[in-house]
């Protein structure tokens, strides 16, 4: 709620202002504040400068305290909420199982270690890592709400409010005994945009509405000091109602792999069912040999030693279950997510903004977008609006030659005029000084109709503070023209006429908002007569117009359609005289209205459209909103990378249809370019059917009007399939909940990622209905950015976050998912195959450290190392080749398919890793002769083989080795032979006995050729296999890496020649419009009239704003990455660069339908 009396800032309890001057109580009084629709009332009484004392008999409801909670943990309940979420994860609660199983001495034959050291392994991370996340939210939310003690600010208190300043607690509540007020207002809500209440004192009712409350968050602003009346405090403030649970956003990946693990559970139940039954077998067959040498405890038959082998072979196999894994995904998506913020190449140097990732768990889902839905006012373009052409009594003006154009207006027969204003046409100029009635009546409605607020701190300087970007160029443009908004007050308006000043009576405000899509002031010149002057949408405005203005309406209509044509905002200007007698009946109908606490909008709604007709049109604006920077290089780059771009504006299909065109969405060779503009539900699905038949013989662009029968329930599916098939659709003049419609109607037909991205308050329901919502950091408030997973300052950041961090991001999940699965699985399976050879006794291949410290110490950093560093290409071949991101839509790099072929890759290897170490161990010996066929030999060369070939097999995954990744996978395999010798010693066995029994093994084993030979041979038999599939695929079925991997080794890329400039398509036509120009938050013409915000224009000192510090760069030890420590560009991006034709895939029937 950016307002010119409030911002978003420090701010306490929900509480009206009123500030004392006329027409509101002269003395601040005791209020008994009712809640609407309840029955009982309470007198709040108390002594001055004491909180208000509360009876005994206020139900709880209203004894609801200032305190607040933002917090999800405490001192006392973080290790038990904790720990009770963790263990609600599968995997978690099967390891605390399996500690449970290993405690029973029949069933165990492992050690407790093995299970407890990576459980609290993992949990200690999550831990720390959810006790930081809490912290920092926590304290970022503290520093954007600051409230007052919970014991001074209760309902009923009158609280003294200072200018730029927040509630302050050392001033809590003032009261009087002089007399008794009545506050009657709705209960407690999440409504931002209304509040209705009505406040009584001395028999006089006042209006409460949503511009005389001040919210949980807000400042005061323009006036010195005003005293708010506290209706709701703690939880049931606005702002606490709206922070309500956010939507957990989780991503394919993150679904996916709960399918699989529930699949691993599936299969690990069939392994140690069939050992079970192998282990029944055997006992009956061969058991009763053994007891000579294993004694039986009595009563164990072979069916129960069945049973308990069942449970023996869940404890040791549990590594197919990767009680790891969440943790490791969680450490890499920070890690990304950190690369984020620390790029340079996404940091706006003007604004000093940095990229913000302000979620950890989205990273990869960058990699699969498929739709963007996107904003256009302020998203597409720099929502900086100047005055660019109108049209006055049938007059169009702006329009030079481009010879002219570099001579500008001279300002300097107006001292107040803003001299950073330019404008070409020096014939409106010379019509204002031959003071033309018309054109004299056209810029004196846009200095008076509005609810700009002016400040001069120094004498002839003025500063405006508009409620849109859209209403300040249309001041300031009156300004230049002589006609110079210069101060206002609840009552009146005080404007310069060229150069003479002139006073206006202000006696009502109709305000705006999304359903009027107009405003209109009512005011009394100095002459005493009554006038209404009206702005808004061209649609909107005509269905006005007395009918004498036919002929005008015509010829404005046919400059609309040039301005529109061009890409300008417009909005049409109107008058009308009133008379007095009706005037005096209307005003006191609608004070009527604006008290009623039932139906009030309604009924002020009958009014306006009463007193809003037969209205004499003067013209019609026109204003630019250039585009930002790299926009249409950026959409050109996301559809090579077969994005879908759909525009959701509520701007008029003409406007948004030449910012299409001027964006690179729209293209000249899109010859049919189809509009679905009918007034009816049967219309436009005849429409929707009769052009989604044209769709196989040419790909057309759909814009699509602001009737909403395409999203309703009986058309919904017909206006998807037909949109669906479009290269490029503009959804126009849609409200901010038809934009979540629209996204939600995607996400729910269509298997695709979306994303949706925006600058204002009007598009927070579209960014968190889609599955990455992105907000851009704006001219419209932090809305945006606070309701998103991603922000940054720039359109064309969305390249880079998507083609490069989201593809990275997901190349390197996919990777270690593969991998991971892969070790374990080989890891785990050997144990199977073992079982056969040792009468299915849950006897362990490996030594028990070698099982605690495989998954932690020995394969832990290299696979982290890839999935933080690894990438295919660098950004510059990102960029260059965007055909690269294709496969992250298709989930190519991982899928079920993947997973199975991953899981018989594993099966090949473990076989070759059991074996062959067995028959190459069978009746061998030493070069001395000694016997070394024994089981803590072979365990050592099955184990030793195992590290080795996962960790040949990461290099073969990995497609860029930076100086970190050789440290890790050298240092791992280092660690593992010094950890080996070191447990294997004669001294360790001397200190610890019971757990290294493995004495000298190491000594005897690996100083052996026949080992080493037999390592070699074992590791080259399980990557060979690998690398023949791969090899063969490069030169058979190339993707698009293959192709584009070998010219990443030229040092640079030629660079092709720029592609000819397009020029902007100018598309006129007749339709009417319904267009806008206004933001979607209601007007603020109510507090205007409110007589309760304002002072006295003076010099003051102007606050100096200090911006957020700069991040510093950030190198991963690799030159390609993008990132340097002193932030200049280690990659520049080749501008301009051909394409080269790499697309490989087969166009397909979409499935969905």
């Amino acid at each position: 709620n950016t307002r010119r009396r409030r911002e978003r800032s420090d701010g306490d309890a929900d509480a009206p202002g009123g500030g004392y001057t006329d027409g509101w109580p002269s003395k601040p009084r005791i209020w008994m504040v009712s809640r609407h629709f309840q029955l009982h009332r309470y007198n709040m009484i108390s002594s001055p400068f004491f909180p208000l004392p509360f009876p005994p008999s206020l139900p709880p409801s209203l004894l609801q305290t200032n305190a607040i909670k933002t917090s999800k943990y405490n001192t006392f309940n973080f290790l038990p909420l904790n720990l009770f979420e963790q263990f609600q994860r599968i995997a978690n609660a099967y390891f605390l199982i399996l500690l449970l199983l290993q405690v029973i001495p029949a069933i165990s034959s492992l050690s407790w270690f093995t299970t407890v050291v990576p459980l609290v392994l993992v949990l200690s991370v999550t831990a720390a890592k959810d006790a930081t996340d809490d912290i920092v939210s926590m304290k970022r939310t503290l520093n954007m709400v600051k409230c007052l003690s919970k014991t001074t600010c209760r309902l009923g208190c009158l609280i003294l409010m200072m200018t730029h300043s927040p509630l302050l607690p050392d001033k809590p509540c003032v009261s009087s005994l002089l007399s008794e007020g009545e506050v009657s207002c709705e209960p407690p809500n999440n409504r931002l945009d209304r509040f209705t209440g009505t406040l009584t004192n001395a028999g006089q009712k006042y209006s409460l509405d949503n511009d005389k409350i001040l919210l949980r968050g807000c400042t005061l602003r323009n006036t010195e000091w005003c005293f708010g009346l506290v209706l709701f405090g703690g939880p049931e403030t606005k702002l606490m109602q709206n922070c309500g649970k956010t939507t957990f956003k989780r991503t394919s990946i993150d679904r996916l792999m709960n399918v699989l693990v529930l699949c691993i559970f599936g299969f690990l139940a069939f392994m140690c069912t069939i050992l079970s039954i192998g282990n029944r077998i055997w006992e009956q067959l061969w058991g009763s040999e053994f007891t000579a040498f294993l004694p039986r405890q009595g009563g164990v038959d072979a069916p129960f030693s069945g049973f308990l082998t069942f449970w023996s072979y869940v404890i040791i196999l549990n590594t197919v279950v990767p009680i790891s894994l969440y943790v490791s995904v969680e450490v890499i998506r920070l890690g990304n997510s950190f690369y984020i913020d620390w790029d340079r190449k996404m940091h706006h140097a003007r604004s000093d903004t940095p990229a913000k990732a302000r979620t950890t768990t989205l990273n990869e889902e960058l990699g699969q977008i498929k739709y963007i839905f996107s904003d256009k006012t302020g998203t597409l373009t720099q929502n900086i609006m100047t005055f660019n052409k109108c049209s006055i009594n049938g007059k169009s003006y702006g329009e030079v030659q481009m010879v002219h154009r570099k001579k500008t207006v001279d300002w300097s027969f107006n001292p107040l005029a803003d001299h950073h204003f330019s404008f070409h046409d020096h014939s409106l100029v010379e019509d204002v000084k031959l003071e033309s009635p018309e054109v004299q009546s056209f810029f004196r409605l846009l200095a008076l109709c509005h609810t700009v607020m002016a400040e001069e701190k120094i004498e002839g300087e003025l500063l405006y503070q508009a409620q849109s970007p859209d209403e300040g160029a249309l001041v300031t443009a009156a300004r230049n023209f002589g006609f110079v908004f210069r101060s206002r007050t609840p009552e009146s308006v005080t404007i310069v006429e060229m150069g003479e000043q002139h006073s206006y009576e202000l006696l009502a405000i109709l305000d705006f908002n999304n359903v009027r899509k107009r405003m209109s002031v009512i005011v009394r010149s100095p002459e005493g007569k009554l006038c209404l002057y009206c702005k808004g949408a061209d649609t909107m405005v005509y269905e006005r117009l007395h009918q004498s203005c036919t002929k005008l309406m015509d010829v404005t209509t046919e400059h609309l359609n040039e301005f529109a044509g061009e890409g300008l905002r417009t909005l049409a200007l109107a008058y009308k005289d009133l008379d007095e007698e009706y005037f005096t009946s209307w005003k006191q109908r609608h004070h009527e209205a604006s008290t009623s606490l039932e139906d009030r909008e309604d009924k002020l709604d009958l009014l306006y459209e009463e007193i809003e007709k037969d209205l004499k049109l003067l013209g019609a604006t026109a204003i630019e909103d250039k585009l930002q920077d790299g926009v249409p290089q950026t959409i050109e780059q996301l559809a090579k990378a077969d994005i879908k771009i759909w525009v959701l504006t509520g701007d008029k299909q003409e406007t948004a249809e030449n910012i299409g065109y001027s964006c690179n969405m729209l293209r000249e060779e899109m010859n049919d370019i189809f509009i679905v503009s009918a007034n009816n539900s049967d219309d436009v699905r005849q429409e929707l059917r009769s052009e989604g038949i044209r769709f196989y013989s040419n790909l057309p662009s759909l814009p699509l009007p602001h009737q909403a029968y395409a999203l309703e329930g009986s058309m919904e599916l017909l206006f998807l399939r037909t949109a669906c098939l479009c290269k490029t659709v503009i959804c126009c003049r849609v409200t901010p909940l038809q934009k979540a419609q629209v996204v939600e109607l995607v996400k729910k037909y269509k298997q695709a990622v979306t994303l949706a991205i925006g600058d204002g308050a009007n598009d927070v329901s579209m960014i968190k209905a889609a599955h990455i919502g992105v907000g851009i950091s704006g001219q419209e408030g932090m809305q945006a950015v606070l309701s998103s997973d991603y922000s940054f300052a720039q359109f064309r950041f969305l390249e880079r976050l998507l083609l490069v961090h989201g593809r990275w991001s997901y190349l390197r999940m996919c990777k270690f998912l593969r991998y991971f699965f892969y070790k374990n699985f080989t890891f785990t399976f050997v144990h199977f195959w073992y079982a056969f050879f040792c009468g299915f006794s849950a006897q362990t291949v490996y030594d028990e450290w070698f099982i605690t410290l495989y998954n932690l110490v020995y394969t832990a950093l290299p696979v982290l190392g890839m999935s933080l560093f690894d990438q295919d290409v660098n950004d510059m071949w990102s960029f260059q080749h965007p055909q690269l991101y294709v496969p992250g839509q298709l989930n190519q790099y991982f899928s079920k398919t993947a997973f199975f072929k991953c899981a018989l890759h594993s099966v090949y290897s473990s076989v070759v890793l059991f074996f062959i170490p067995y028959a190459a161990m069978y009746d061998t010996v030493r070069d001395d002769g000694r016997d070394i066929a024994d089981y803590q030999s072979f365990a050592l060369l099955a184990q030793t083989c195992l590290v080795i070939t996962v960790c040949i097999q990461l290099g073969l995954d990995m497609s860029y080795w930076t100086a970190v990744n050789q440290f890790f996978v050298w240092g791992s395999l280092a660690m593992y032979f010094t950890a080996t010798f070191t447990m294997y010693s004669n001294g360790t066995y001397l200190i610890f006995p019971a757990s290294f029994p493995f004495i000298g093994t190491a000594r005897n084993s690996l100083n052996q050729p026949n080992v080493w030979l037999t390592i070699l041979l074992t590791s080259i038999l399980c990557v060979l296999p690998v690398v023949a599939y791969r090899f063969l695929l490069i030169q058979l079925r190339p993707t698009i890496n293959d192709k584009v991997r070998p010219l990443t080794n030229h040092t640079q890329a030629k660079a092709a020649p720029p592609p000819p400039a397009r020029r902007a398509r100018i598309h006129r036509t007749s339709t009417r419009r319904s267009g806008y120009a206004f933001s979607h938050a209601a007007g603020y013409g109510d507090l205007v009239t409110s007589n309760c915000f304002l002072r006295r224009p003076a010099v003051t000192l102007t606050t100096a704003f200090t911006p957020l510090g700069r991040t510093t760069g950030f190198s991963p030890m690799g030159r390609s990455a993008g990132y340097s420590p002193t932030g200049n560009a280690l990659n520049s991006r080749p501008q301009d660069v051909e394409v080269t034709s790499l697309q490989m895939y087969h166009r397909m029937r979409d499935p969905t339908f």
